[in-house]
């Protein structure tokens, strides 16, 4: 066994595996409940699904054939604004952000990373070799407007996950005019916000925005990110991609289709905005521009998410994300009878 070791890349010594939110199937096994009792307001999806016109497409698809993603690019492109030329695709945004590690990140180089944030941005650092520089928010959860010197590469998460707060346009700006680095905006949750960053690609060649279609438009398990980027970015990207981005016939349709029904999308974030602010009334909340809340506990956030989850409720506990310490959990904005039913159980544990 310590020969085999021995192979393995020293980096992942360093590494920390990433925490995804609890499933029905893990919770109903492990509390002996119902999979149709349980709650799951854990992993930030969107409750309502995707347009049902999806159903319907996928049906269709011809799965002994390769993709074909111009359809896909196209439908992107009406929907962002940019020319297809600027716009690259991936299997989610963990598959966009691979690709674009590997054209900039190697051993020696460093990214900075202002914590608490999504883990992944850690995990594809160290991958690539090289260190991530973490930095702490200020008490309102605002990152810094400068980034340190020698950084590769930034990533900032804007609506961010897991505090829910979106970055503004004056901070973004300072870092992309006092930095030399790659600046790699997350906007996963931009359509739940008053307002998007993307147009500033146009002005600044150091910025790349991500987008998904797992959160708003409701297609978590089909695995769709997308970005926006300068030309000479989009086209080193084209060539370091997996063959035909790591997408599949089924993740080309459904994004066609959702893309085609922006109506339902939009409805969707409609309510998803109106019950996140009733959340907000009734909760120890933090204000959050996303489909999800950050709120503070006071017991420690492993006792309580357990004691939600043994009432049949998924919520993250959130003190696996670094720098989130332990008395913080995210909930996801469900329906209103979800919420209700979360509200219910918020009330006796938490009051």
């Amino acid at each position: 066994m310590e020969k085999r070791a021995l192979k393995l890349r020293p980096c992942l010594s360093q590494l920390n595996a990433y925490v995804a939110g609890k499933g029905y199937t893990e919770i109903s096994r492990k509390y002996n409940l119902p999979p149709g009792d349980i709650v799951k307001l854990g992993s930030n999806e969107n409750p309502y699904g995707p347009t049902p016109k999806v159903a319907r497409a996928l049906q269709s698809i011809f799965p002994e054939r390769y993709p074909e993603p111009e359809e896909l690019l196209s439908a992107l492109s009406g929907y962002i604004g940019f020319p297809e030329e600027n716009i690259v695709v991936g299997a989610g945004m963990d598959g966009v952000m691979e690709t674009l590690t590997r054209l900039f990140l190697e051993k020696g180089d460093k990214s900075f990373i202002p914590i608490p944030t999504f883990s992944y941005y850690e995990i594809l650092t160290i991958l690539s070799g090289a260190t991530p520089v973490f930095v702490d928010r200020s008490l309102d959860f605002e990152i810094p407007q400068t980034v340190p010197n020698n950084v590769k590469m930034a990533f900032i998460c804007s609506p961010n996950n897991p505090t829910g707060n979106a970055s503004s346009e004056e901070t973004v700006l300072q870092i992309l005019e006092t930095t030399e680095a790659i600046v790699f905006l997350d906007e996963a949750y931009v359509e739940f916000a008053d307002k998007s960053l993307v147009n500033l690609v146009k002005d600044n060649d150091n910025l790349i925005v991500g987008r998904t279609m797992s959160k708003a438009f409701g297609l978590a398990g089909l695995r769709i990110g997308y970005a926006v980027a300068p030309d000479w970015i989009a086209n080193q990207y084209r060539r370091a991609a997996p063959p035909f981005f790591g997408i599949t016939c089924a993740s080309v349709a459904a994004g066609i289709t959702a893309l085609n029904d922006l109506d339902y999308m939009h409805n969707s974030v409609l309510k998803i905005r109106s019950e996140r602010e009733r959340l907000l009334k009734e909760m120890r909340s933090y204000p959050s521009q996303a489909n999800f809340l950050y709120v503070k506990t006071i017991e420690p956030s492993d006792i309580t998410a357990e004691k939600f989850l043994k009432q049949g409720i998924i919520i993250r506990d959130c003190h696996s994300f670094r720098g989130a310490v332990s008395h913080h959990i995210r909930v996801t904005v469900g329906t209103s009878e979800q919420n209700n039913r979360f509200l219910e159980v918020y009330q006796k544990l938490c009051r």
